[in-house]
């Protein structure tokens, strides 16, 4: 399980990235599940990452989900549209 900082603004987005995707690449698991939990503070950043894990996700041929995703969040996703591209976990 991959899982998010508490803190994922554009500060650290890049980073945050970096990490997840390679925490991705070494899960053996076929379906990647990322904790959003533990985010506090973040901005339209958290899911632009949400989106670039779940496009490294298919390109190895694994699942994506997410579980735990904020309120806030999720009614981010929802006014961009791209609520269904977050399947819950």
């Amino acid at each position: 399980m991959l899982i998010l900082p508490a803190i994922l603004t554009q500060l650290q987005a890049s980073d945050c990235l970096e990490k997840l995707t390679q925490d991705m690449q070494r899960e053996a698991e076929k379906q990647v599940v990322v904790d959003a939990a533990p985010l506090n503070s973040f901005d339209s950043s958290a899911l632009a990452v949400l989106l670039a894990v779940r496009r490294e996700c298919a390109r190895a041929g694994k699942l994506f989900a997410v579980k735990g995703l904020p309120d806030r969040l999720r009614d981010l996703a929802a006014l961009y549209g791209i609520e269904g591209l977050l399947t819950a976990a």
